[in-house]
């Protein structure tokens, strides 16, 4: 269901480029499509057990146990992805989030990341155990990407070709 936003994403990325993939979870389905096409993936998640099954499932990519909130890999990469994973923030925290994203992409980067369709916050439920979810309007969405070097490159609200996922795509300032 990301194929086509995803080849959209690695399109901007050169070819074997380095892909960070922040709540990469296990790394399936988003990270091993990536590595799939030639990219080296590096992922963050902060379950120790999702990181077990990311290193079990693709040994030969570097997987860290990490809050993205605090994230300071001191490394620049040519994609950055934060896919169904920083909406699990806060409000203050999902702000602060761009700034890192920033710091972690080198000038030209995609950054491919989704939200919610519009401000407000849902409590879903995954397993049976309640999931927070929270989204910022777009137009701040927007700001805080024009604000941290990023330009826009599309964004769709509930895109029926991604599961109605609202799915934005930005790249990195080549000034960046």
């Amino acid at each position: 269901m990301e194929k086509g936003w995803l080849d959209r994403f690695l399109a901007l990325v050169p070819a074997g480029g380095t892909v960070l993939d922040i709540g990469c979870g296990a790394g399936q389905p988003i990270a091993g499509y990536v590595i799939g096409q030639g990219y080296d993936v590096t992922g963050i998640d902060s379950s120790p057990t999702m990181i077990a099954l990311a290193r079990g499932n693709f040994p030969d990519h570097d997987w860290l146990v990490g809050d993205m909130r605090h994230l300071a890999l001191r490394r620049r990469f040519q994609g950055v992805i934060a896919w169904d994973s920083f909406f699990h923030l806060t409000y203050d925290d999902q702000r602060r989030m761009f700034p890192i994203f920033a710091a972690h992409a080198l000038p030209g980067a995609p950054l491919w990341f989704s939200s919610g369709p519009r401000h407000g916050e849902a409590i879903g439920n995954l397993h049976g155990e309640p999931l927070y979810h929270a989204s910022l309007d777009p137009d701040e969405y927007r700001s805080l990407l024009a604000a941290n070097g990023f330009s826009v490159v599309d964004h769709v609200a509930e895109d029926p070709a991604c599961g109605g996922h609202t799915v934005w795509l930005a790249r990195r300032d080549k000034d960046g």
